[in-house]
């Protein structure tokens, strides 16, 4: 029995012919799984003790889109073009997060190279991002329903159409408000491996790649050594314990592994109120509230966890933006064009400058001097208006006396069919204790990739090497 962590591949070692049926594949991305968080995970670590193990690199920025998008073209930011979990698109003028089409992803996915080994090979996403447009067999992925009204009610978009009466006949609405937001917990993740699991029972896809983002949340609340995050982990894996089963009755390689490892963090970084300070950011104000203008703006960010990409207007402000940042507390890096292509982040999506922060700080969007002028989806769960990521929409505004009785009063209206404002989540940053974005500093702290395939991996697999392993353990090369 090996545990693959110092073994290399048998370069010798029989693969299937391309013209005999591939390899099944089920590629799971644990979110935040790092070694540490392992030792909490009896059936992922027997997984690994059985089969093979090694550190995972990725990439910087370390976010889901960025991440994913290098593992399934083999490729880095500065090619495929995903350079956070959003941009500056300068087109539009206007910061858009959590783009859903694949078409924002550009060069030769892994499902096109399979298909060129072995026409017909076949595909199923589970929530991988950017899913839609994909030219994948199946597809589901979340997808509110937003109504004439202004209601947004949980739901997914899935391909074939007809799939998505089938998983909710199966297993209920997709629960997007247990995905994300303060009730975000283990039943999103639940439902993602039942359907994979009825995916794969039901279609038998060639490659099946799944989503499971449990681990996402209470690392981002507590951090990553609280007790709640340790019992997240072992809960998450129990529910995955089923869907290993199938797998390997099936006869269906496994492999497992994970974008990023969450670490903790004490402090964040006000990094647009530093340069609204430094007169560069511009805000408008409508109904009392002050919305970033970046139109205007010498000099924004786009927050993103660790990572900030700084959009500098002309080329003569790029002094003033750096001495506004420079000494900033918590900022450890501020890239310049030289640092970009270091880090393989040189593409034209990406900031003029991009702001690292240091290992125990994270960015906020924060743009506003005075709470009474934010913008009033400041103290929502709203992902795509939002100019920046905000991790706080995990919580639920622990100085409002009355936070319950609203979020309730909403949920009543939501039943009744009548419009409704969840304003519940806090404008202190302060609680949060776990975030990523950075290359991590130890492989303990690291992602991990695990194959149910013994000797399946060496020493260490870098992020662009994804792609090509997936493609030999199918049997396509």
């Amino acid at each position: 029995m090996s545990t693959g962590t110092h073994e290399r591949p048998d370069p010798a070692a029989p693969l299937p012919a391309a013209a005999t049926r591939p390899t099944p594949l089920l590629v799971l991305d644990v979110v935040g799984l790092t070694p540490r968080l392992l030792d909490h995970m009896p059936h992922l670590k027997a997984l690994g003790q059985s089969g093979s193990r090694a550190p995972l690199g990725t990439v910087l920025p370390a976010v889901t889109c960025a991440a994913q998008s290098t593992f399934l073209t083999g490729t880095m930011p500065s090619e495929h073009g995903i350079v956070g979990n959003g941009w500056y698109f300068r087109e539009l003028g206007d910061v858009l997060l959590w783009r859903q089409h694949n078409g924002l992803v550009a060069g030769d996915k892994l499902w096109d190279a399979a298909r060129r080994a072995h026409p017909g090979y076949t595909v199923a996403n589970i929530c991988w991002w950017y899913a839609m447009g994909a030219d994948t067999d199946i597809t589901v992925t979340p997808r509110p329903v937003y109504y004439a009204d202004g209601r947004k009610e949980p739901d997914c978009y899935t391909r074939p159409a007809a799939l998505h009466d089938e998983l909710t006949d199966a297993l209920g609405t997709f629960p997007l408000f247990h995905f994300w937001g303060p009730g975000a917990d283990l039943v999103s993740s639940r439902w993602i491996i039942d359907a994979t699991r009825h995916i794969i029972r039901t279609r038998h896809p060639d490659l099946t790649l799944c989503y499971l983002p449990h681990l996402d949340y209470d690392l981002q609340r507590f951090g990553p050594d609280d007790p709640r995050s340790l019992k997240a982990a072992a809960d998450l894996d129990a529910a995955m314990a089923p869907l290993l089963d199938d797998a390997r009755a099936e006869g269906r390689t496994v492999v497992a592994l994970s974008e990023y490892g969450i670490t903790r963090v004490n402090r964040h970084v006000d990094i647009n109120r530093a340069l609204r300070r430094a007169g560069l950011l511009e805000v408008h104000t409508q109904d009392g509230m002050e919305y970033l203008d970046p139109m205007a703006s010498r000099a924004f960010a786009v927050a993103d966890h660790q990572i900030a990409h700084v959009y500098v207007r002309r080329p003569e402000d790029l002094d003033a933006t750096r001495a506004a940042l420079d000494g900033l507390p918590g900022i450890a890096q501020l890239l310049d064009d030289e640092g970009k292509k270091t880090h393989h982040l040189d593409h034209p999506r990406a900031g003029e400058l991009v702001a690292v922060a240091e290992p125990d700080a994270w960015f906020t969007y924060y743009y506003w001097l005075d709470d009474d002028r934010a913008p009033d989806f400041a103290q929502l769960v709203e992902i795509h208006r939002k100019p920046g990521y905000d991790p706080v929409e995990l919580f639920m505004d622990p100085l409002d006396p009355y936070v319950k009785v609203k979020a309730a009063t909403a949920l009543a209206r939501k039943k009744l069919g009548m419009r409704y404002r969840m304003a519940v989540v806090p404008l202190d940053p302060s609680p949060i204790r776990g975030s990523h974005g950075r290359l991590p500093q130890s492989d303990d702290d690291g992602p991990l990739l695990i194959c149910s395939t013994p000797r399946a991996v060496g020493d260490r697999v870098a992020a662009t090497d994804v792609k090509s392993l997936l493609l030999r353990l199918a049997g396509l090369t």
